[in-house]
């Protein structure tokens, strides 16, 4: 059975199929209404309506998809799922408590998702707030954080779809949300960066210079082991081990005399083995959070106050590269970005460079 009805100005579409109900919003024109009880008879004759004979609980899907991705996945992309799905299942009970099944999963309740995150209180990195109010807690998580966490659901929807769930994936019918709160990227100044290594203790001293210097990601440094380094050559080897991978692949990384030689003194005073890990902080009892959470107590003893994430000394690392002359490319490839769109975001620290470059071009006036 299938209707359509008016809600102030707005027409709906309300349709039951095979016990369940589904509500869609169409919009001010009652003749598209029309138009489209039409169109969902049809689908419902043909049982193409988009979802399928089978059903599942929401809650047992999460179960499946992140088993899914412990199967298939390295660690922090599972990580990262099950964050989005935590803040789904939050969402589902606070907000749509009746929302159990796949079946229920419409537009409309995945449009509330937005405004549910925009709406509440987060701390830094989208997390909600645990009753602790933080000097970075702030209202609403950002748009492009939310967008990131709607391609998630669409993710996990469309290996529903794969399992023969639905027939369709209700994300599709959802926008994104403009992503007018971008940031411009935070970086740290040569004298902000000698500060932070004064403050920091002797084993983060280490960890430190190995990011300014390098521009490794955070799980890099975590999984190099003595083995990667090439002390002779002057190289840092970013590959696969048997529990982790790369996220864009492997790569080499050449090392600054001053890095090169650092590596030297640790070698020398520590006589690892080769597979040992040249920072053991995932072979100790530490917390994931260990690198970030040492890095805001060091920023604050450096009288730092906004420096909150690891991820900024890689950002430190391309920028002060780019103001100094290296082209984008070169930049993109020592940071083992997949495409040049990623390396753009430094492209606003390079107009002198720009400059030089167009005047390079070979074509002149004629008297």
């Amino acid at each position: 059975m299938a209707r359509i009805y008016k809600r102030g100005k707005i027409w709906y579409l309300d349709i039951s199929v095979k016990g369940r109900r589904v509500r869609k919003r169409v919009g001010t024109s009652k003749k598209m209404a029309e138009l489209a009880l039409k169109d969902a008879e049809v689908k419902v004759a043909r049982d193409e309506f988009g979802f399928s004979s089978q059903d599942i609980k929401v809650g047992e899907l999460i179960e499946r998809f992140l088993e899914y991705n412990r199967t298939n996945h390295r660690p922090s992309t599972m990580n990262r799922y099950k964050a989005v799905t935590d803040h789904f299942r939050r969402y589902l009970t606070e907000k749509q408590p009746s929302v159990a099944m796949l079946s229920q999963l419409t537009p409309e309740v995945l449009e509330g998702y937005k405004t549910f995150r925009r709406d509440e209180w987060v701390n830094p990195n989208g997390k909600p707030v645990d009753g602790k109010i933080r000097q970075h807690t702030r209202k609403g998580a950002r748009a492009r954080t939310v967008n990131l966490e709607l391609e998630g659901l669409k993710t996990m929807l469309n290996l529903a779809r794969r399992w023969g769930y639905l027939k369709d994936n209700p994300v599709n019918q959802v926008k994104p949300l403009k992503t007018d709160d971008k940031r411009t990227v935070r970086f740290l100044s040569v004298e902000e960066c000698h500060r932070l290594l004064e403050a920091a203790t002797p084993e983060y001293y280490s960890v430190l210079f190995t990011f300014l210097n390098s521009g490794l990601r955070k799980s890099e440094l975590e999984y190099l082991r003595w083995s990667d380094i090439d002390l002779r050559r002057g190289a840092i080897a970013i590959r696969s081990k048997a529990d982790w991978k790369p996220k864009t692949g492997e790569r080499e990384v050449p090392m600054t005399d001053e890095l090169k030689d650092l590596f030297q003194k640790l070698k020398a005073k520590n006589k690892p083995e080769q597979d040992d890990f040249i920072f053991p902080i995932r072979d100790r009892a530490r917390s994931h959070n260990w690198l970030r959470n040492e890095l805001i107590r060091t920023a604050l003893r450096a009288g730092i106050t906004d420096l909150t994430r690891v991820h900024t000394l890689r950002h430190t690392f391309a920028s002060h590269l780019v103001m100094n002359g290296v082209d984008l490319p070169t930049v993109g490839k020592l940071l083992g970005h997949s495409d040049i769109e990623t390396t753009m975001i430094y492209a606003h620290l390079a107009p002198e460079h720009l400059v030089k470059a167009v005047a390079k071009l070979p074509f002149r006036a004629t008297e």
